[in-house]
């Protein structure tokens, strides 16, 4: 699912989004340059969907695996997409494939990313109206997925993106927020503890907290990612909190 999301603003105002934000639902100078979008493909056959926690996680973690890849990085073949969609707007777009679209577009340059059940494969950016067409043909919709058990409760000592528990999303927009939430904690990590981070594996739960805990995570100081409304839920929702205890203050 596509959205435009903002970080989480300080405390002491916690409904003004920063001016130079990438993320704001109005017009901003970051509307001016090329826009770009990241694509992720999450792989369901009709036989044996994967649990939608498992996906995701595995969708947060491909999106963690793009921004650190080396070919993201430096000169790397991808680094001045991934520039150019960094400087613009924030977009993402989660699509579902499966059985020869599944192969089509695993074939096109990009990286998989396999979970417990989950298989999310991430590609470069590429220009908003200027998708391959293996990937431009592929339904947003139909990523409608269920947990056929309670997810475990996070390990706090591990990272966590917290689901707002008060938003209705279809697992297709949960996937894509929970990336944006991981792509703002990579923002605010140093070098070192993105490192750290990165050489454990990229270890993080998913999960969704009571109310009076979200109220409390979106007021604590840490990235916050908040939905432009372009669809399914309100302008300016908070989706997810991306608790990192690097960042806890």
């Amino acid at each position: 699912m596509s959205s435009n999301d903002i970080p989480a603003p300080p405390p002491a105002e916690p409904d003004t989004p920063p001016v130079d934000s990438p993320f704001r639902s109005e017009r901003t100078n970051r509307d001016e340059p090329p826009q770009y979008v990241l694509p992720l493909v999450v792989h369901i056959e009709k036989a044996a969907p994967p649990a939608r926690t498992d996906a995701l996680r595995t969708a947060a973690r491909a999106v963690l695996v793009m921004l650190s890849d080396e070919r993201s990085v430096g000169e790397g073949e991808w680094a001045r997409l991934m520039r150019d969609w960094q400087d613009a707007r924030i977009r993402k777009v989660v699509r579902r494939a499966r059985g020869a679209e599944w192969r089509k577009a695993a074939a096109l340059p990009g990286i998989t990313v396999t979970g417990d059940e989950a298989e999310v494969r991430v590609f470069p950016p590429v220009p908003l109206d200027g998708w391959p067409k293996e990937l431009a043909k592929l339904q947003v919709s139909g990523t409608d997925l269920d947990d056929p058990e309670p997810p475990a409760a996070p390990d706090p000592a591990h990272p966590v993106l917290w689901l707002n528990p008060e938003l209705g999303m279809s697992a297709g927009k949960e996937m894509a927020q929970v990336g944006h939430g991981a792509q703002l904690a990579w923002w605010e990590l140093s070098e070192t503890e993105r490192k750290a981070w990165r050489e454990a594996g990229f270890p993080f739960s998913v999960a969704t907290p009571g109310p009076e805990r979200w109220r409390e995570l979106t007021v604590s100081g840490l990235p916050v990612v908040r939905d432009a409304g372009f669809t399914e839920i309100a302008p300016g929702s908070c989706t997810v909190v991306a608790d990192h205890p690097a960042l806890r203050r």
